[in-house]
């Protein structure tokens, strides 16, 4: 797995989590749920573009 690939993925956990930390919330903030969730999604497109990438052949 390449590091961006994981780096990836680890921001997507970190906004999974923030979402569901916002939305506990008593005043929760609808526009800021809103706007982690469009962020998660912006980073998810971005790892399955990067998992879509054909991988370089090694020649030896």
């Amino acid at each position: 797995m390449s590091n961006r690939l994981f780096s990836l993925m680890e921001r997507h956990q970190k906004l999974d989590q923030a979402i569901r930390l916002a939305e506990q919330r008593k005043g929760r903030n609808s526009f800021e749920i809103m706007r982690l969730k469009k962020l998660k999604l912006v980073v998810k497109d971005r790892m399955a573009r990067l998992l879509r990438r054909p991988v370089p052949a090694i020649s030896n």
